[in-house]
């Protein structure tokens, strides 16, 4: 399955449009990598325990979009974007849509 961010795919022309499909996850903190963002947040730097647990989320988004654009008969999703929004203290959900097409062959 192609996936991009572009609203094409060079030399791979789009047959029809299938559909907004969507993937999301919702992830709350861990309690160790509080305490370790706690001792980070005085001395500054990266959060090495945070960019670990949104980039596996964002991987997990992107696979349930993915599904979904296969369970419509999708060859790719094109003009994917990323949203993220607080669902409650300690938790924040990752989503990604984009457009799923047929593309010519």
């Amino acid at each position: 399955m192609i996936f991009t961010t572009t609203e094409s795919i060079a030399g791979k022309p789009t047959s029809e449009v299938l559909g907004v499909v969507t993937g999301s996850v919702v992830q709350s903190k861990h309690i160790g990598r509080d305490i370790m963002a706690g001792f980070k947040s005085i001395v500054g730097g990266e959060i090495r325990g945070y960019t670990e647990m949104l980039s596996e989320a964002r991987d997990v988004a992107i696979q349930r979009m993915v599904e979904s654009a296969k369970d419509k008969g999708a060859d790719a999703v094109v003009g994917i974007r990323f949203t993220t929004s607080a669902i409650m203290d300690g938790s924040s959900e990752i989503m990604v849509f984009g457009t799923a097409v047929k593309l010519s062959q």
